[in-house]
């Protein structure tokens, strides 16, 4: 394809191309977020070791009827609206965290305000509590 095809193209198709544009602009600038955010995301079968393994503490930051529908098993409530994150979660400052929200997207943002408030080991599961389920692993319905 030459030059001049291309250009046909773009001007023939120009919502097309800008659609794409602001689409690949939207992945990439998430992937770096994430990635500078220094936020460390974790499978299910990865989580599952560190809770078995190191005494990782789950933290579910969804709706509080989210979580009665379904959380993973021990994990802490902690709601994405509840101004006082750290406060509710000093206690827990020497474990890691694993936090989650439905699809991991959420649940990062809220890593990196933990980590700028001291919580070292901080962890997001990936894919959220969709990738749990998918993974075959148990939830527990209730508070």
């Amino acid at each position: 394809m030459d030059f001049n095809q291309l250009s046909e193209f773009v001007t023939n198709h120009l919502l097309l191309v800008m659609a794409f544009v602001v689409l690949l602009a939207v992945l990439v600038g998430g992937e770096l977020k994430r990635r500078i955010s220094g936020v460390q995301q974790l499978t299910p079968g990865e989580a599952t070791r560190l809770l078995n393994h190191e005494n990782a503490l789950m933290i579910d930051m969804r709706s509080d009827k989210e979580f009665r529908d379904g959380h993973i098993v021990s994990a802490v409530h902690v709601p994405v609206k509840d101004a006082d994150l750290g406060g509710r979660l000093d206690k827990y400052r020497d474990r890691p965290l694993i936090v989650y929200c439905n699809s991991g997207s959420q649940s990062t943002q809220l890593c990196g305000k933990l980590r700028k408030q001291g919580f070292e080991h901080v962890y997001n599961l990936k894919g959220g509590v969709l990738a749990w389920q998918r993974s075959e692993l148990p939830l527990t319905r209730g508070k």
